[in-house]
């Protein structure tokens, strides 16, 4: 097996368990939802559907992890012109836009912003 197909090989096995970790994780959040609202059946649907939107969130985020790094090793290693580079670029760039969105849908801040903490209601002494 040459070069090129091993790591032609590898970025597929790495774009597959990208999509898996979506997937997987897609049927996860939901299953853990639909536990959740059969056992707080009287309560508001709310708290579900926003812990379905985080879980749901992290999985699409590490399923875009693999798969940027999928592309990245292929074009770097299999075919490096000036093309695929500039194609890279811009599903790096879209990606990237896309996990930036998605951390500030769940977190509600910038990825590089700290989380805010609660207040301290304990006066010093």
């Amino acid at each position: 097996m040459a070069f090129f197909e091993i790591i032609e090989t590898t970025g597929k096995v790495i774009d597959a368990v990208g999509v898996a970790v979506i997937v997987g994780g897609a049927v996860i959040a939901l299953a853990a939802t639909i536990v959740g609202l059969r056992s707080t059946e009287g309560e508001s649907a709310g708290g579900a559907y926003d812990a379905f939107r985080r879980q749901l969130g992290r999985s699409i985020l590490l399923g875009l992890e693999f798969l940027v790094a999928a592309d990245i090793i292929r074009t770097v290693a299999v075919t490096p012109t000036a093309q695929s580079v500039a194609v890279l670029a811009g599903i790096v760039a879209i990606r990237t836009f896309l996990s930036f969105s998605l951390q500030v849908e769940m977190t509600g801040s910038w990825p590089w912003q700290r989380p805010a903490k609660p207040a301290d209601d304990r006066q010093p002494k």
